[in-house]
């Protein structure tokens, strides 16, 4: 299983997610996803629904 992933969300780029102790820590490459900095996921596919979720205003669902 790979260390890092690019997460992007309608052919932007939100920013990675690399592994650590206990999960994927998301790392921002654009302001609009900051919220998400430093987060932690279990897996890549749950860190990109809330990149996913904070585009589209799901504010909420998102943190």
């Amino acid at each position: 299983m790979p260390d890092s992933y690019i997460i992007e969300v309608n052919s932007q780029t939100a920013g990675i997610v690399v592994r650590s102790q206990g999960g994927y820590c998301f790392f921002a490459s654009s302001h609009r996803f900051n919220r998400l900095e430093g987060q932690l996921f279990r897996n890549a596919r749950e860190a990109e629904r809330a990149a996913r979720k904070l585009i589209n205003g799901d504010v909420k669902e998102a943190a």
